[in-house]
């Protein structure tokens, strides 16, 4: 057998290590999952009516908030879900698995390949169950056409993806999971200082810079735009330039790392 398929089957061998252990230890995923579900609850239901008044001239009312809200929601979905990966790729280094791994003869970019696709499948999986909370609450995208709902999909694999490789390298330069979560932090943190819950231009004049050129808003804006018809402008080519310039660091970073790593 070529290299190629013995590739191929270490990594779907690896990924299906990861689909298991993930479905046999649930209580990670389900605690990050909580948290975008628990926030488009709360922005809806306590604080939507205010946070509705600076939207569209201040006419807009509960239904169009929710609308706001949603992609930015799906994305911070995606941002939780990774930070499970740098904890399982950190308790992997730490508990002696991947010295096991090393011993044996296996591709081996597999590790971490089973982890980086396993994790946007989960990615993947909890965007549905907040977008089927989503449109119990209310939200509706009648104008989206089939091409737009599919380039919304790809758009979602494809920023997973990044995030994935960059917690990826997290998880391999942290001691031990506790430490590993707290690296990932900032993909929590950035959705919230982003565009998901207000425009950028109702924002402190010295705050807009950060909100406006980090990965998430035009990510946000480009999802937006593709549900709701809103302008994309070059929102669009930003999310792919950083959606791609993201992966590319985070696979460098990850097997530069796993590669020389003593553990």
């Amino acid at each position: 057998m070529s290299a190629l398929p013995l590739a191929a089957r270490d990594c779907t061998t690896m990924l299906r290590r990861n689909l298991l252990h993930a479905r046999r230890y649930p209580s990670l995923t389900l605690n990050l999952l909580l948290t975008p579900v628990m926030l488009l609850l709360l922005f809806v239901y306590i604080f939507g009516g205010a946070m509705s008044a600076g939207l569209g001239g201040g006419g807009a009312d509960r239904a169009d908030y929710i609308a706001y809200i949603v992609p930015g929601i799906l994305l911070m979905t995606i941002g939780s879900t990774v930070v499970g990966t740098a904890v399982s790729v950190s308790a992997d280094m730490t508990e002696g698995i991947i010295a096991r791994f090393r011993t044996m003869a296996i591709h081996r970019g597999s590790v971490l390949v089973g982890h980086v696709v396993g994790s946007v499948l989960q990615a993947v999986m909890s965007v549905v169950l907040v977008g089927a909370v989503a449109v119990a609450i209310g939200f509706r995208s009648t104008d989206a056409t089939p091409l737009e709902w599919l380039a919304a999909f790809a758009l979602l694999v494809l920023f997973a993806t990044a995030l994935t490789w960059i917690a990826v390298g997290m998880g391999l330069i942290s001691p031990n999971a506790e430490a590993a979560s707290n690296n990932a932090l900032p993909m929590i943190l950035l959705p919230l200082l982003s565009s998901a819950f207000i425009p950028v231009d109702t924002m402190p004049a010295w705050f807009r810079p950060i909100a406006e050129y980090q990965p998430f808003t035009p990510a946000i804006e480009t999802l937006r735009g593709l549900l709701l018809g809103t302008e994309i402008g070059n929102n669009g080519w930003l999310t792919i330039a950083w959606s791609l310039a993201l992966a590319a660091l985070g696979y460098r970073w990850s097997t530069s790392t796993f590669n020389r790593d003593p553990r």
